[in-house]
């Protein structure tokens, strides 16, 4: 026969008749000043425990833009549009819709405007940085859809997820890089037998990143690993950011504004010196060729001004990481002092131009021009290296020099 058990608590001891409830357990009893005291440590640990939304010491916009004001030059319209859209963006996930809530936030995803060279890529990779979110960089021109030689769009979330250390929380609040977004814009609007399938079978497979879902996420990256175990992750909260030159988008943009030219004279809704990327809208990105299911995956939209002159000496000096302060520190790590001469500069920036390279040819042209100093002044007994035009003018530089390919 069991043994009965005795009617007191059994945490602190109190007899029934000195308490208002006792609950009988299996093997035990629990008063109600006990229930009290454990419900209140229950409350003292969860708050201890640390929170569920991402830990993002989120800035404001104008902060966002004055930190890169420090790195990239110009493009006030791009950094001031980008700003608020992370913004929203981080606003948002660090504000989640309550239960039963009527108004529910979407996401900010962005597409970049630009040519080669403007700063795309710098952009959203400062923004990464300023913000301490994971990052990483995609070429949209070696995706193709499941089944084809290339790479599977859930490759572009496999390098985010190792960007941040596998950590699955971390990389759900990340931002994507999306590259040479227009290389895989829809070749024609005429049905073919043959398969697009880096065009617009990618955009269509794109979409499901987009709208925000669960993905099975190879850890290793795609198809060289099929035996690897797959990770869950839901884009709902990452941020895609998209660029791409749109080389041509202009004829759109005037055709769309009735732009066309008759004989000499040309009918124009565009001011003198105004760059016409400033009336770029998602019907011109349709128009080249987007399909409109993706386009309006991206709300925001913005442009990146051509680089002049004055733009790329600039950046050439003014930013915190500015190229010239990058190569007078590698010399300093020789015990060389590098100095550039003010012509020296406006030969590099004069190149630039000529080559059609914009800001991304400037460190292949520099490295091109201070290779041979490179390799024999260390170790040698000189101590200051001044860059000059005649100096410049000597060296060999051409576009394959640089390792860039002209526009």
């Amino acid at each position: 026969m069991a043994k009965k058990v005795a009617d007191k608590c059994s945490f602190c001891g109190r007899p029934k008749d000195e308490v208002e409830v006792l609950i009988a357990g299996m093997s035990g009893h629990i008063c109600d000043h006990c229930v009290r005291q454990a419900t209140n440590i229950v409350k003292e640990e969860a708050a201890k425990a640390p929170s569920s939304l991402p830990q993002i010491d989120l800035k404001k916009p104008s902060e966002i833009k004055t930190y890169l004001d420090e790195y990239v030059i110009g493009q006030d319209a791009a950094k001031r549009t980008l700003s608020v859209a992370v913004y929203n963006h981080y606003k948002r996930l660090l504000n989640p819709p309550k239960k039963g809530a009527e108004i529910e936030l979407d996401k900010s995803n962005v597409i970049l405007v630009g040519e080669t060279g403007t700063g795309k890529t710098l952009l959203a990779k400062t923004i990464a940085k300023f913000l301490e979110v994971p990052f990483c960089i995609a070429d949209a021109t070696v995706l193709t859809e499941a089944g084809y030689v290339g790479e599977d769009v859930e490759s572009v979330l496999s390098r985010l997820l190792q960007s941040a250390d596998y950590d699955v929380e971390t990389t759900e609040r990340g931002i994507v890089f999306i590259d040479e977004i227009d290389k895989i814009a829809r070749k024609s609007d005429n049905p073919s037998i043959t398969r697009d399938v880096s065009g617009e079978g990618v955009q269509q497979a794109l979409l499901k990143l987009l709208e925000g879902t669960e993905v099975n996420v190879p850890p290793q990256g795609g198809r060289k690993h099929p035996e690897q175990k797959l990770i869950k992750i839901n884009t709902q909260n990452i941020l895609f950011i998209c660029g791409g030159a749109f080389s041509g988008i202009d004829q759109h943009i005037e055709r769309r504004h009735k732009q066309r030219t008759i004989g000499f004279k040309t009918k124009s809704a565009v001011g003198i010196g105004e760059d016409i990327l400033a009336h770029i809208n998602p019907a011109d990105l349709k128009s080249f060729g987007l399909i409109p299911e993706l386009v309006g995956r991206f709300p925001v939209l913005t442009y990146l001004s051509k680089l002049d002159k004055e733009a790329l000496r600039k950046i050439l000096t003014e930013p915190k990481n500015a190229l010239i302060k990058q190569y007078i520190h590698l010399f300093e790590l020789d015990g060389i002092k590098l100095k550039f001469n003010s012509d020296a500069l406006d030969w590099t920036v004069d190149k630039a131009v000529e080559f059609k390279l914009g800001a991304r040819g400037l460190r292949g042209i520099l490295e091109s021009l201070l290779t041979n100093a490179m390799f024999e002044l260390p170790g040698s007994d000189l101590k200051e290296f001044v860059v000059d035009r005649k100096y410049c003018e000597k060296q060999e530089i051409n576009p394959d020099n640089t390792g860039l390919k002209v526009a």
